[in-house]
Formats: C-alpha cells, sequence, structure tokens
C-alpha cells in the first residue's frame, strides 16, 4: 500500500509542467504554484480525497486551500529525497532543525516576482530544479544588488578608431555629454547610471524580445506572460526615474504582447499620459507569408506614452503622400480682376486643354494602360500647378463671421467670401465650404520637394525592404528601418537631447542617434562579434551611406565612448557553463573558494565533507549545484566594494569611476 508521500508524489508527477527534465518534481515549481493558486495544482489536489482532507479547509460550504501548508510540507527535506535534493540539503545553514529559508523569522522577498530575469532564461530553463530568478534574497541584497556597479574596460572610439578615456564631457549642469555604450546586464545597468542621468533622458525608445516562442534571436523570446510583465516591469520601473518631465516613451511590439504591455504602461506610466498606440505596416502579403490559412500578419505596434501629456511638446510631423483626388478642380487666378468672381475647372478638363488632347485620344495612344497613364498625368499637374489646384472641405469650428459668409456663399453661388484672420492669414469660402489650395500639402522632406500629409496613428510610408543590408551588414530578424526610428526620434526630441534605448540589439536607435545629433545611451546586453555595436557605430562615425544618411546629409564625425559592468560571481557563472568536464568543474569550484561571493547559508565545511557525493552526480547537476551556492547580487561588482583585492580593480579604472559618478 503507497504511503501518503509516495501517494502526493504520483499524483503530481502527473502534471508535466512540475517535472524537470530527468521526470524529476521541481520544488520551486511547486511552490510557486502554491504561492499563486496554480489552477493545475489545486484541480490534482482536490480531485483526491485524502489531498483535499489534508490540504483544503471547509469555510462556509466552500473548499480553501492552504497554500502555506503545502510548501510547509514539500519543503521538508524527506519529501523530495532524490540524491540530488539529499545533497544540497546537506549543504544549507539550519537552525533549530529548519532551513534557514523557512525560518518565519526572517523576512525575505523573491526576487522573481521583482523580475530579475536575464536574456537568457528559456524555456528549457524551467526544467531545472532550481533556477536563479525563482531564488529567495533578503530586502538588504536586493537593494545590494541594483546597488551601482563597477565600470571597467573604458575606451573611447572617433573616426581614428580607438583611445584611451581620459575623462567625460559635462556640461554646465555636471551631466556626463559623452554618448555612452554600456555592456552586460541592462537591469542593471539602469540602476548604474541612475544618479548621473536621473530626470535627464528626453527619449527612451525599446525594442524589447516579443514573447513570441520562436526563438530565432539569443534574447530569450518565450516567457510566460506574466514572466515577461514581470521582466518589462522590472525595467520600465527603473527607466521611469531617469526620464525628464517632458519626456516620451515607444515601445515597439507585435501582438502577442500587445494587450499586456499597455496594461502595464498604463500602471507603470498612469493611461492619461498615454498618447497612441501607432500600427507600423511592417510586411508585405508576399512569400512564404501566404501560406498562411489566416489573415496575414504585417502589422507592428509602437505604444506612445509621456510621462505628462501636459509639459510635453509635440512636434507635428508630415510624411510623403500621394496625390489626394479630392483636389480636382483648377481654379484659375488670373481670368478676372475681381477675385469673387474666378472660374472653376474640373483637373482632367483643364489637363486635357493645356496638352492640346482630347480623352478619346489619349485611349487611342495608351490603349489598356489609359487609365493608370492619366492617373499619373493628373498627379504631376497638380503637383507642378499646386498654387491652382483646390479642393472644398467643410469648415471645422468656425467662427461666428465664418459662420455669416459661409451662409452668403450658399445663398451666392459661384462667389467667393473671403475672411481675414487675426494672424492676416485668409480663408476664401465658396458654395458653403472652405477652399483648400493643393500647394499647402506640398513641403520639402529629406531635401526633396514632395506631396505630403500630417502624421497620423498608421505608418505604411516606411519601407522595411532591403533593411538587412543597412550598414552593410545583414541582420534579417528584428531589425528595423532608420527611417522608422528617425520618424520617432524628430516627434520627441531636438538636436543634443538625450536618448536611451535598454535594448540594444540591432542597433538602429544608435546609428540613427548618431547621425541626428542627439546623445545617447545604450545598453548591450549580449556578444554580437562581427555585428558588435562598436563596430557598427565606429562605420557610421566613418561616414556610412546607408540608411537615412542621404536624407539627413550625414558624412562623418562625432564620438561615443565604451564601458562594461564589471563581473565577478558572473564570470565564475560563465566559466561553470562553458565546463566540458568534472575536473574542470573542480579547477573552478577551489577558485570560488578562494574568491567567489556564496549564499548566506551555504555551509563550506560540509560541501568539503561531501566532495564524493558531488563527484557522483552527472555533469549538468554539478553545474546546477555550483551555479546555485554563487550569491547573486554579487553577479557584478558593486562600486561600494571597489577596493576590495578581490576585484582587481586597476588605479585606471578606479580613477574613471569616480570621473563617472562624479566623486
Amino acid at each position: 500500500m503507497q504511503s501518503f508521500d509516495e501517494k502526493l508524489k504520483a499524483l503530481l508527477k502527473t502534471e508535466p509542467s512540475f517535472l524537470d527534465k530527468d521526470w524529476e518534481l521541481l520544488e520551486w515549481k511547486l511552490q510557486d504554484s502554491a504561492r499563486n493558486a496554480d489552477k493545475k495544482l489545486i484541480k490534482l489536489l482536490i480531485t483526491d480525497e485524502e489531498m483535499k482532507s489534508k490540504f483544503f479547509s471547509e469555510i462556509a460550504w466552500y473548499q480553501v486551500f492552504n497554500g502555506n501548508l503545502f510548501i510547509e510540507y514539500i519543503s521538508n527535506k524527506n519529501f523530495l529525497d532524490n540524491s540530488y535534493t539529499k545533497y544540497k540539503n546537506k549543504i544549507w545553514l539550519q537552525i533549530n532543525g529548519k532551513f534557514l529559508k523557512e525560518n518565519g523569522d526572517v523576512a525575505l522577498v523573491r526576487p522573481f516576482k521583482d523580475c530579475v530575469l536575464e536574456w537568457w532564461q528559456s524555456k528549457e530553463d524551467e526544467k531545472k530544479k532550481e533556477i536563479f530568478f525563482n531564488e529567495i534574497l533578503a530586502q538588504d541584497e536586493i537593494d545590494k544588488l541594483f546597488a551601482p556597479k563597477v565600470l571597467t574596460n573604458f575606451k573611447k572610439y572617433d573616426k581614428d578608431w580607438e583611445h584611451k578615456v581620459e575623462w567625460f564631457k559635462r556640461d554646465e549642469n555636471g551631466t556626463i555629454k559623452d554618448n555612452l555604450i554600456i555592456k552586460w546586464n541592462n537591469l542593471l545597468a539602469l540602476h548604474t547610471i541612475k544618479k548621473e542621468f536621473e530626470w535627464k533622458v528626453k527619449l527612451i525608445y525599446i525594442d524589447p524580445p516579443y514573447n513570441t516562442w520562436s526563438d530565432s534571436f539569443w534574447y530569450n523570446d518565450n516567457f510566460k506572460h506574466s514572466s515577461w510583465l514581470t521582466f518589462m516591469k522590472n525595467r520600465l520601473d527603473i527607466a521611469k526615474k531617469l526620464l525628464r518631465d517632458d519626456w516620451a516613451i515607444f515601445i515597439q511590439i507585435d501582438h502577442h504582447e500587445l494587450w499586456y504591455i499597455q496594461l502595464l504602461l498604463d500602471d507603470v506610466f498612469w493611461s492619461n499620459n498615454k498618447v497612441q498606440i501607432i500600427a507600423v505596416k511592417a510586411a508585405s502579403v508576399s512569400g512564404f507569408k501566404s501560406v498562411n490559412p489566416w489573415p496575414i500578419d504585417v502589422t507592428e505596434y509602437i505604444l506612445f506614452y509621456t510621462k505628462n501629456k501636459a509639459n510635453f511638446w509635440f512636434k507635428k510631423n508630415r510624411v510623403k503622400s500621394w496625390y489626394n483626388v479630392n483636389y480636382n478642380q483648377y481654379l484659375d487666378m488670373h481670368n478676372s480682376e475681381d477675385t469673387s468672381k474666378r472660374t472653376f475647372t474640373p483637373i482632367k478638363q483643364h489637363l486635357l486643354q493645356s496638352i492640346n488632347k482630347t480623352e478619346k485620344e489619349l485611349k487611342e495612344q495608351f490603349w489598356d494602360a489609359y487609365k493608370i497613364v492619366l492617373q499619373q498625368m493628373i498627379a504631376d499637374y497638380a503637383f507642378n500647378n499646386a498654387e491652382n489646384i483646390i479642393s472644398i472641405r467643410d469648415l471645422h469650428k468656425p467662427t461666428e463671421k465664418m459662420k455669416e459668409l459661409q451662409e452668403l456663399s450658399r445663398k451666392n453661388k459661384g462667389t467667393i467670401y473671403t475672411y481675414t484672420k487675426v494672424s492676416w492669414d485668409k480663408t476664401y469660402l465658396y458654395n458653403w465650404g472652405a477652399i483648400a489650395f493643393y500647394s499647402s500639402k506640398l513641403q520639402t522632406i529629406d531635401w526633396e520637394k514632395c506631396v505630403t500629409e500630417l502624421l497620423s496613428d498608421f505608418w505604411d510610408h516606411i519601407s522595411w525592404a532591403w533593411i538587412a543590408n543597412e550598414w552593410w551588414v545583414k541582420l534579417k530578424n528584428g531589425k528595423k528601418p532608420e527611417k522608422l526610428i528617425k520618424q520617432i526620434i524628430e516627434i520627441a526630441t531636438q538636436d543634443w537631447d538625450i536618448v536611451l534605448d535598454y535594448h540594444l540589439w540591432s542597433w538602429t536607435t544608435c546609428a540613427v542617434a548618431h547621425k541626428m545629433w542627439r546623445q545617447y545611451i545604450w545598453i548591450e546586453q549580449l556578444n554580437y562579434w562581427e555585428n558588435d555595436s562598436v563596430i557598427r557605430l565606429q562605420n557610421v562615425i566613418n561616414g556610412d551611406s546607408t540608411g537615412i544618411s542621404e536624407a539627413v546629409n550625414w558624412k562623418w564625425w562625432w564620438e561615443f565612448i565604451y564601458c562594461e559592468l564589471k563581473k565577478y560571481n558572473q564570470e565564475f557563472i560563465e566559466q561553470i557553463e562553458d565546463a566540458k568536464s568534472t575536473d574542470e568543474l573542480l579547477k573552478i569550484r577551489e577558485n570560488m573558494k578562494e574568491k567567489a561571493y556564496f549564499k548566506y547559508n551555504f555551509d563550506m565545511q560540509k560541501f568539503e565533507e561531501s566532495i564524493d557525493e558531488f563527484k557522483n552526480e552527472d555533469l549538468e547537476k554539478q553545474k546546477e549545484l555550483l551555479v546555485e551556492i554563487l550569491n547573486k547580487n554579487q553577479l557584478y561588482a558593486n562600486l561600494s566594494d571597489i577596493d576590495d583585492e578581490n576585484l582587481e580593480v586597476s588605479d585606471e579604472d578606479k580613477k574613471l569611476n569616480d570621473l563617472f559618478y562624479n566623486n
């Protein structure tokens, strides 16, 4: 007959999400499910009478799940009794027979819920028995996790390539004016620059992981909704503190997380500061997409929020457009001295008269292409005669005086009435409507005179074709056109304003801001080798001719400073992940004993005594154990520890950190 423990284990193992890759129960997963009253767990337990009597209480005819009791029961060191769990239990400190994390006298928080998630966490990581992001840290440890970090590996880049950094340029208020690229963990980097750039950033643009389950890029792209939102919120909370009161934030996303991220942004930045959700046509209905059995997905979205709508100055933008067929009348400005008696002619009729041809002759000349040719001829004629091409429009919020003239124009058809505004601008009223001149739609954009219209919340004017080859380096997935970022920067900033992107991986924002003379701060989490941001920006400095270069008349110039968060325990984690054998891990382990920061409740003596048990575990379990005992709030070196000999911070780096933090 099965014992209660055996029956409970067998029941829990029927749910695959509670198991690791070796089909062992995941303690952290069970605990998390209990804390969140996960439906799968509740259903398993409540449908078994013995489990229901153990973990549920009846209150007012309702069954109430006692999650704390369940957590306490499965956390007992004898419940999950596989060899690896027994071994882990052995090396943790205890107080009166209880593990420290179970003791109610110690107030601990779980950074998983406050989101200390990394780009490399994937769905496979969920199959581990313990993952860093589900670990428990005391509040003072969380504070230390987000403390400013030591910066290292400083380099300055300009047209002559690489130089040593000797100082930082500062403005009259003492703020750094150098362009910055900071490498490694973006959450910790945001906290690191808080003191220097709080309330100073004008624009944030981010292109975060879309959470599509595609795994097409090294950023983790398959969090669960809740984890993804926590990942986003932790970064948005600190990013908000960096923004000026007249700032804006633009977040690009696709439909997978659109409504989730909107609710989050409403919470962080307040719903009354939402400006728009902009739909962007990012693809065409062609190629492999056309085989989909459902409507083709060609749209991405940009969520546009401000910190304080009342303080944000919105710069109206115009975009290139096509001939508007509503401008279909030619107003002859020269056939009468009396301006009220000018004649109106349909544009097609006036065009045919000007070329001395009939419509029948055009049909005979161009056959099936006749309509297309005529349409193009009308568009060209309207463009070249814009001062005379008009449309009759409804009046928008007319004044009382305008209403009087409007009524006169209705009674006296064919007569033009002129209304002069206080600014001396004139409005012409005709047949109950107002005359709009086509010339008002013609403006110069990117050095070219063209037909324009005001920017709307649907952007289909930016081509995504061939963007993989911008900067002469191919990067197909996730890359954004330079013109798209240019449009955003034009809306929200002026020259020398600070622009921040902390999900830098396609570098478009970086290149565009540089070409548009905006100061920028970029945080880069990954290694991209030949696609590295330094290489990309070096191309820009040396006169890159792709993207928006022609539009902004970019030649070459300017510079930026590169630096990194100084790794500490993170170095050990990377070494552990790269190890190919137990012998390698044992060498790393010895180095860790001398230099690493361990968890507060780790018992080194018991760990040493149980070395043979460690060797008997398989390689992945050994790696997992070594990573787990490391103190995760010491992944990177804290500035407060800069003089610690174990950190091996050079005198030059100490000097540059003093200059950066303005100490």
